[in-house]
């Protein structure tokens, strides 16, 4: 009985940080289920993330909020309004912080167009139009950008729509009207410090010092502190290569491979693939990526294809251009246009498919750019897994062994 509890609290354990993993802010009416279970395990979680991943948890009433850091800079996984939505650009992600500041000040419940004109009030500071960021909002697809960001905060739990709806906002027809839910809002930043205290100048050095950690000075600490890194990497990229580690954290994550692997496997259900190349960490019911191959559909199948083209050349280490893989791609949407979304091979829409298949293989780590011209891209080892071999014919005693086993 007693070992049926515990299996029993350990895989709930389990169920809630893989919840927290896949979305590290839970908001209350939209999670309740894994909130509870959360709620039910904060303790353990919060000791399992301080020792192995140096992140922190906080609980309260409306929210769970994992404050996820990362040391190094990835912009594969951009935000979305929603999936399948086009990622975020510039305009996007300086309209969300102004929107954020003006919820911040903001009663308990705000129009959107009385956010618009805060946000344009904001967007008047002498600072954004020196860096080239203008916000007039008058044409529709101005509006857009705003829409996006508010509906990034409604899948956030920051707003709650209480009357009306964005698309009338966007045809000038009539407003919208929210709740504001100030505590998950004061959750959404993380970082090692805040922005106000920041006196660097330039975009990547006010970055890295918000990012940026204590440096250990003993030797146990600096292990904790290498620990915690590369934990952190396991758990959030699909693929961690040596060759893109520096050589501190190579030489103890070599050393330390199956303790800090085993410790993940345990509490979150992952499964380490060790290669000579690097580790990953896989997940075997496929919930915690917010990429996916392979897919159905067009995109999916595209992104496969060009998966295995390049799969099949990465033993040579080489190089392929883009405009050879858009000749691929042409060529492909010719055979498939039957099969595949209309427009397919209309002009340019070659470079359409082939820009959303390399920013799903980018986001999986299976390829690199390659700096010069043409622009370039480069198989990285885990993309050998997409290769499909010719079939092996056999004859005589062998092929009658294959067919037995087979109907076996």
């Amino acid at each position: 009985m007693t070992t049926a509890v515990t299996d029993e609290n350990l895989a709930q354990r389990c169920a809630a940080l893989r919840a927290l993993l896949a979305k590290p802010l839970l908001t209350a009416g939209a999670d309740d289920e894994v909130l509870r279970l959360v709620r039910r395990h904060a303790t353990d979680l919060r000791d399992w993330l301080a020792a192995e991943t140096g992140w922190r948890l906080v609980v309260d009433a409306e929210s769970a909020r994992l404050f996820k850091t990362t040391g190094h800079e990835d912009g594969t996984h951009p935000a979305r309004e929603g999936r399948g939505r086009p990622a975020f650009g510039r305009r996007r992600y300086v309209l969300a912080c102004l929107a954020m500041a003006v919820l911040e000040r903001a009663d308990a419940q705000i129009t959107l167009g009385r956010l618009a004109e805060g946000v344009l009030v904001a967007a008047a500071e002498p600072e954004l139009a020196d860096a080239g960021v203008v916000f007039t909002l008058n044409r529709r697809d101005q509006r857009s950008d705003l829409v996006a960001v508010v509906r990034l905060l409604l899948g956030l739990g920051v707003l709650e729509r209480v009357a009306g709806d964005e698309d009338a906002y966007l045809t000038a027809t009539g407003d919208v009207l929210y709740d504001v839910r100030r505590r998950v809002l004061a959750a959404l930043l993380t970082g090692a410090r805040g922005p106000s205290t920041i006196e660097a100048a330039g975009h990547a050095a006010r970055l890295a010092e918000l990012t940026s950690e204590p440096v250990p000075d003993t030797d146990d600490l600096r292990n904790r502190a290498l620990r915690h890194r590369l934990t952190r990497r396991l758990l959030d990229d699909p693929v961690v290569y040596y060759d893109e580690l520096t050589e501190d954290e190579r030489g103890y994550l070599v050393s330390q491979r199956h303790a800090i692997t085993r410790r993940i496997e345990q509490a979150t259900g992952l499964v380490a693939e060790m290669r000579a190349e690097g580790v990953a960490m896989v997940d075997p019911d496929d919930e915690l990526t917010d990429v996916r191959m392979p897919e159905q559909r067009t995109d999916g199948h595209v992104t496969l294809l060009v998966a295995e083209y390049l799969a099949r050349r990465a033993h040579d280490g080489e190089p392929v251009t883009l405009p050879r893989l858009r000749t691929y791609v042409r060529a492909k949407a010719a055979e498939h246009e039957t099969y595949w979304r209309r427009g397919v091979t209309e002009p340019g829409a070659d470079a359409e498919l082939l820009a959303i298949a390399l920013d799903k293989l980018r986001a999986l780590r299976l390829v690199a750019d390659v700096p010069g011209e043409p622009p370039m891209v480069i198989a990285r080892p885990a993309i050998a897994r997409y290769a499909v071999q010719a079939p092996t014919i056999r004859t005589g005693p062998a092929n009658r062994s294959t067919r037995k086993a087979n109907r076996t």
